[in-house]
């Protein structure tokens, strides 16, 4: 198939490239992309269910990004901490596992700002944007599933007092909206 020098490359042309792949092809591409990148390791491991803990992956790149070490000059990015979450979403996005991701996210970023004094209004706006993420993730899980991470959010939102910008006012108002008291005692 002729394809045009000029046009990027889209997921049609890649679907019609691998027609031309044998069993045995495709196995190999998958291994070199599964050795490309420690990102594509933890999306296959994600999607086919393998190993003890698939979230571990997640969490790391997550922590890296929303709890860096200053000291070594690590950098502070909460759109790449994000994108953890997203890509485990991709992978396999069970809601327990969203929930849980989120969640972690918001209790790392509390463990950063308690550990260093820093005023960053947009840092303070993606940990209000998660713990929303949050509540809204924990609300459709199922009530039996919802006791610890409840447990979590509520402590959460205890800790928002401790650090300004209106923190603990907004999460207090996303756990009301919610209706989560209601559900915390079940």
């Amino acid at each position: 198939m002729v394809r045009s020098k000029n046009a990027s490359p889209t997921w049609g042309d890649v679907k019609t490239a691998l027609l031309d792949f044998d069993r045995a092809g495709i196995r190999g591409l998958v291994q070199d992309l599964y050795t490309a990148s420690k990102d594509n390791q933890a999306f296959l491991h994600a999607r086919l269910g393998l190993g003890h803990d698939q979230l571990q992956p997640f969490k790391a790149s997550i922590s890296k990004w929303i709890s860096p070490d200053l000291m070594k000059g690590q950098s502070i990015s909460a759109s790449k901490a994000k994108k953890a979450i997203a890509d485990y979403k991709k992978a396999i996005g069970r809601p327990d596992g969203m929930a849980e991701l989120s969640i972690f996210y918001c209790e790392e970023a509390f463990g950063f700002l308690e550990s260093c004094s820093m005023e960053d209004e947009s840092y303070f706006a993606a940990l209000i944007r998660m713990y929303g993420r949050s509540v809204e993730f924990v609300s459709r899980l199922p009530p039996a599933e919802r006791t610890t991470y409840l447990e979590r959010l509520d402590k959460l939102r205890s800790r928002g007092k401790n650090v300004g910008w209106a923190v603990e006012e907004e999460f207090n108002s996303l756990w009301y909206a919610a209706a989560l008291d209601e559900h915390h005692g079940e």
